[in-house]
């Protein structure tokens, strides 16, 4: 995987990330004690999106992959209707995919595989901001960076494209850079900043919950 290292290369047709959006729909997307809504889910990945767009190619090696993945749960979504409602809430589609054998069904898209994926990413996110949060202004976000991507996504990434990332974060701006870059009201969204991680972790964990209780980790 090549990975272009500019820091230039920043899409600035693109709206500002917004911490608070994020916060309230990952606390929406929580349905009953079990369950997540997936539109309001994906909603909130529109958000995050977002962020990695405004990062330019520094997070090329996420943004296009995660972009495919939201597609393809929409896509699933437009097959719903008033008499079936499989890919309405995760809960709905992954035992709708494991009783319809569909999981690994040749020719077919898994929902449940796809989702797996952005949950991976999700878990990226949360553990980078989580560490953001903690340096000053002045200090460059590259080695927290990296480590977040070593402890997440990276696990499940080959080698040429975990070098690639690697190889990409070095151009990483300091934190205050990074949130002038991404955010409009930064003041703002540094106050709401722990907030938006708690949603995002409670999403987190209830998706998490899921794939451990039907045993879905390991999707190939």
């Amino acid at each position: 995987m090549s990975v272009n290292t500019s820091i230039e290369s920043v899409n600035t047709n693109v709206e500002c990330f917004d911490i608070e959006k994020v916060a309230e729909l990952f606390a929406s997307c929580l349905l009953d004690e079990d369950d997540v809504l997936m539109d309001i889910y994906l909603a909130a990945y529109e958000e995050i999106m977002k962020f990695f767009q405004l990062m330019g190619t520094i997070f090329g090696f996420v943004s296009s992959d995660v972009r495919t993945k939201i597609d393809i749960l929409y896509e699933l979504r437009k097959t719903d209707n008033e008499s079936q409602t499989h890919f309405e809430t995760f809960k709905a589609m992954l035992l709708h995919e494991r009783d319809a054998n569909l999981l690994t069904a040749k020719g077919y898209v898994s929902g449940s595989r796809t989702l797996l994926r952005l949950h991976r990413g999700l878990e990226f996110f949360y553990e980078f901001l989580k560490r953001l949060q903690d340096l000053q202004n002045d200090e460059k976000t590259a080695s927290v960076c990296r480590a977040a991507y070593d402890d997440t996504l990276g696990k499940h990434h080959a080698f040429l494209i975990r070098k690639g990332a690697r190889l990409a974060m070095y151009a990483m701006p300091s934190r205050g850079d990074l949130l002038d870059r991404v955010c409009h009201d930064v003041p703002s969204a540094v106050a709401m900043l722990p907030k938006m991680l708690q949603n995002t972790r409670k999403a987190y964990d209830r998706t998490e919950q899921l794939y451990t209780l039907y045993d879905l980790h390991n999707l190939p």
